[in-house]
């Protein structure tokens, strides 16, 4: 057997990892979780920006159609429950009424008659706007007028002793007044019964009663021959050769803008109601 040792190479073992050191192949891995940690907040944030706008602009919109619905249902609430009926009739009106038909025709009273619209400018139209300056009566449909172009503000419910402006009457025709017109000669108890009756506050809503006289005017600035008192409300006369209260009344109760409780308005002024 050969003396010669075989030499034989040494190995040196390779060291296990150190406790708490970190290899170059986990830094990336820790890296990337933190920015999918990032993204992940931030669409979080944008969601809830999202959903809180979102939030806020179902509750704008709500409000408004909430707003709309007040004022649309106060609308029709208002018009449905409106006052169309003045006061209860008392027992003198009562009694008016139940007189009106034979002391109407006692008092020569003819039948209401419809007038119809102004021809010569819009009916409505108010003088030194639509229409330049006051027409002449005589352009009017009806004597005494029962609409058309007329001043800008209506003539006070009242009984006048002497003209009022004729155009400012018709405006309060306009908002559902009655006139009760009668003839300068007129004289008698009924004529003071009339003064007497719609002088009193309680009765003189919406009522006028004045002579009628504009001798500037013609023919169109005195009642019609025969005729001692005429009756208007918009688009709508009635003539008598003598005054009369119950006539008068039973017109005012059904053309004057609110009618009794009880009775019906007849009329069709374009403005009911509205203030003289």
């Amino acid at each position: 057997m050969s003396a010669k040792k075989t030499k034989r190479r040494t190995r040196t073992p390779s060291r296990p990892p150190q406790h708490g050191s970190r290899t170059p192949a986990t830094e990336p891995d820790a890296v990337t979780e933190e920015a999918r940690r990032s993204r992940r907040e931030e669409a979080r944030r944008y969601r809830e920006s999202i959903r809180r706008k979102a939030t806020r602009r179902r509750y704008l919109r709500n409000a408004t159609y909430g707003l709309l619905a007040v004022v649309v249902v106060g609308a029709i609430v208002y018009g449905t429950t409106r006052t169309k009926h003045g006061a209860a009739l008392g027992a003198q009106e009562r009694t008016l009424l139940d007189q009106a038909p034979s002391q109407a025709e006692a008092a020569g009273c003819g039948p209401v008659q419809t007038t119809s619209a102004y021809s010569g400018a819009p009916d409505q139209a108010h003088i030194g706007a639509q229409v330049a300056s006051s027409p002449a009566l005589s352009s009017y449909p009806s004597t005494p007028p029962a609409s058309g172009p007329h001043d800008s503000s209506p003539l006070g419910a009242d009984v006048y002793p002497s003209p009022p402006s004729i155009y400012s009457a018709i405006h309060s025709l306009e908002h559902g007044a009655a006139i009760i017109w009668y003839a300068p000669t007129a004289s008698g108890a009924e004529l003071g019964r009339i003064k007497s009756f719609f002088g009193d506050p309680s009765n003189r809503d919406h009522v006028i009663v004045a002579p009628y006289s504009y001798p500037d005017q013609g023919a169109a600035g005195r009642l019609p021959a025969g005729k001692e008192m005429v009756l208007v409300a918009w688009h709508h006369i009635e003539s008598c050769a003598r005054p009369s209260l119950a006539a008068a009344f039973d017109f005012v109760a059904h053309y004057r803008f609110p009618a009794p409780a009880g009775e019906s308005y007849k009329g069709d002024a374009p403005e009911q109601g509205a203030p003289i």
